[in-house]
């Protein structure tokens, strides 16, 4: 017993020291909510349609962040890597789609000041300082409905592709104590995510995927629900619609960050959760 208190204590004080040594960049907030956020298409960045009514019915319940910090699918590397700029460009990271996506600009600031502190909370894994990157569209395409306004500051985190789940997991858990200084953390990808499958089609078909994304969705989804995270961190041992779902890991790594952020006292809830042309999903997820 004594041993558990001491352990208790312990962690008490790292939590402690953490939220100390950036107390000097950002004031201390309420508990801020973690996302994941399915950002499907491009194209949800300039569009009309349900899921940009989820993610602006969403903002609509989130308090006022100080900065975001976002873990996007687009930023996958080798070892980890945090935006440091003052101003990071907005990267228009694809091709074949019309020319008012690309003159889509989100310019939100950059925070070097958060870069060095989530580099610090991360030690002792080894963060480089990006001063090149910028915001892909795994970023701003919906960060822009959360704060149209491009009035918050966002870095991005990148995602060391060398690395198993278990070790993403537990590295979002260094990241425990930005939320207690209003940062936003934001995880940008999709669930079930097979490009190569797509029914385009059936593109404009409402809640449409094959029998296996339909089961990949279920199985995640019951996994959430449950608070049941340790097979969704081994994601490659789950069912054969699980790996058709998740043919590269990209996509499916960011919701990993979000799922480790969670502490007892959050509430996990779904929204914007419907499939769509077959082989992708939107499901995104809210602990607060």
């Amino acid at each position: 017993m004594a041993e558990n208190f001491t352990v208790l204590n312990a962690k008490k004080m790292t939590t402690l020291n953490e939220l100390h040594s950036i107390s000097s960049t950002f004031s201390n907030t309420d508990k801020m909510p973690v996302l994941f956020l399915g950002h499907g298409s491009p194209m949800n960045a300039i569009e009309e349609n349900q899921f940009v009514t989820g993610f602006r019915n969403l903002a609509k319940t989130l308090p006022q962040p100080n900065a975001i910090l976002c873990v996007s699918a687009h930023w996958f590397t080798k070892g980890t890597k945090v935006t440091s700029m003052e101003m990071p460009r907005t990267i228009h990271d694809f091709g074949g789609f019309p020319q008012a996506l690309f003159d889509v600009q989100y310019p939100a600031k950059g925070s070097p000041e958060l870069a060095v502190e989530t580099k610090k909370l991360l030690d002792p894994v080894m963060v480089e300082l990006d001063e090149h990157w910028g915001l892909d569209h795994g970023a701003w395409s919906v960060i822009k409905h959360l704060y149209p306004n491009a009035d918050v500051p966002v870095i991005q985190l990148s995602i060391d592709y060398t690395k198993s789940g278990q070790y993403h997991f537990e590295l979002a858990q260094k990241l425990q104590a930005l939320r207690y200084k209003g940062v936003l953390i934001i995880g940008s990808g999709n669930i079930v995510h097979n490009l190569r499958m797509v029914d385009f089609r059936n593109f404009d078909k409402d809640n449409y995927g094959y029998d296996w994304a339909i089961e990949a969705r279920e199985t995640v989804n019951n996994y959430l629900l449950d608070g049941n995270f340790q097979p969704l961190i081994d994601f490659e041992k789950l069912n054969k619609a699980v790996q058709l779902a998740v043919p590269t890991p990209e996509h499916y790594l960011p919701l990993l960050y979000t799922l480790g952020l969670k502490d007892k006292t959050d509430d996990l809830s779904l929204f914007n959760d419907k499939l769509l042309a077959g082989s992708l999903s939107m499901t995104s997820v809210k602990l607060m």
